[in-house]
């Protein structure tokens, strides 16, 4: 059995380590508040922008035209949100996850992380990082979206990449946060939800080309903007559950340290009784 000044020690630095917990739970609450809000202001418009041109593009008819096909290049830009900081249990993980044990050739793919957990890992794991853009997870702004949306676009049309896509954790409450890989570009035809009979052809007041060079660098931006605004309520919501999880462990080990110091000490008053008893006995 453990020394009693051991079991105090180690009973002490759990306590601490519990303290700690507390205050990252307390942060993270107020983090996942804010952040909760705008996920849920957000979200209503992200996903009808989505369904929108979605829904345009399948009643266009054949349309010639870069973004609705996919590029000459056989790299991928994956664009791989994750957070700064760690101790959010499997939140990183799950997302660099989507891309390791996808489906993905590491030698095709183009990383533009959003975040230092992300970028870190993919450089261990070998993979290119031709973007790092980890201060914008700190506080999402939709021109910092549009930044990169710029970017990945000019690579698209100048035949560096032919394909772009989106991992990020998808928010859906408080407890609930689902890994997602969304493709972004090419829009393809068998992806896009075929137009009923009954729908006339969607027809461009301007020219059909004119018209999606507007809309579609739009809806990348909106689409990579939602993805920011979604991690950041995620990751603040992992945090908590994980150092919830923490506390109460920490909880669980001071109890049964407390019981182990408690049988120590009376282990320690019992074999004390005895020698006076023994001393006293052996004076008569």
């Amino acid at each position: 059995m453990a020394s009693m000044r051991s079991i105090k020690r180690r009973k002490g630095s759990i306590q601490s380590t519990q303290q700690i917990t507390k205050a990252m739970k307390l942060v993270s609450t107020v983090k996942l508040q804010r952040a909760k809000g705008r996920a849920e202001r957000s979200k209503a418009y992200f996903e009808c922008m989505y369904a929108t041109v979605k829904s345009m593009l399948a009643r266009t008819g054949f349309i010639e035209h870069p973004y609705l096909k996919p590029g000459e290049s056989s790299k991928k830009a994956v664009i791989v949100i994750t957070s700064n900081r760690g101790l959010a249990g499997g939140y990183n993980s799950n997302v660099i996850k989507l891309i390791t044990k996808g489906d993905f050739n590491k030698d095709d793919v183009k990383i533009y992380a959003i975040g230092r957990k992300g970028k870190d890992a993919f450089v261990r794991y070998g993979y290119e990082v031709a973007g790092d853009y980890s201060d914008m997870i700190e506080e999402p702004a939709y021109a910092d979206a549009m930044e990169i949306s710029k970017v990945l676009l000019e690579a698209f049309s100048q035949g560096e990449i032919g394909e772009i896509y989106l991992a990020y954790t998808a928010f859906k409450n408080t407890v609930s946060h689902v890994p997602t890989l969304l493709k972004l570009l090419p829009v393809e035809a068998g992806e896009i939800e075929e137009a009923d009979d009954s729908k006339a052809l969607m027809n461009f007041e301007q020219d059909e080309e004119e018209a999606l060079n507007l809309l579609i660098p739009k809806y990348i931006t909106s689409l990579i903007y939602g993805g920011m605004v979604e991690a950041v309520a995620s990751e603040n919501g992992a945090r908590m559950q994980a150092m919830d999880s923490a506390t109460s462990n920490a909880e669980e080990m001071i109890d049964k340290l407390s019981l182990q110091y408690n049988r120590a000490r009376q282990g320690s008053i019992t074999q004390e009784l005895t020698e006076i008893i023994a001393g006293a006995e052996a004076i008569s």
